[in-house]
């Protein structure tokens, strides 16, 4: 089954105007599950695809609590994280580097889409949790970001 895009954000606006916490549909011997936490911020929701191997991370709870004066980026799904746009750009941050809210600070590659990553909150960028081109899970701490 091969889903893009629109189909994903369709799934997702299915998901909100039902007020569900899942969906999943399948098609011969593709499934593919979309499912948001209750507890997070309303309207997120996480896609995953369908395999024993990634069920345990749709299992995960919420991100763990940040140190005070500080807050952690996390995943908002399962994927691969990228620092850059491309292979040969530079990272969108480095450790040191002032954020603002909205500002992109990575990719997290799912599903065969690129999804942005951006600041909450702004700060300076005091860690950087994750090496590049590795995989993430649901919830996992990507930077470390000390508030303003």
């Amino acid at each position: 089954m091969k889903l893009d895009l629109e189909q994903l954000r369709e799934l997702i606006r299915l998901l909100d105007e039902a007020n569900l916490t899942e969906i999943e549909v399948e098609h011969d011997d593709d499934r593919i599950r979309v499912r948001r936490d209750p507890a997070a911020a309303a309207g997120a929701a996480v896609a995953e695809a369908a395999s024993p191997a990634r069920a345990d991370a749709a299992q995960a709870g919420p991100p763990p609590a940040a140190e005070e004066g500080s807050t952690y980026v996390t995943s908002p799904f399962v994927g691969t994280f990228y620092r850059s746009p491309s292979p040969d750009a530079d990272p969108f941050v480095d450790v040191g580097d002032q954020v603002t809210p909205g500002q992109v600070l990575c990719i997290v590659e799912a599903m065969k889409l690129m999804n942005e990553i951006e600041a909450e909150a702004a700060g300076t960028v005091v860690e950087v949790l994750v090496e590049n081109g590795k995989p993430v899970e649901y919830g996992d701490r990507l930077f470390r970001i000390e508030t303003t």
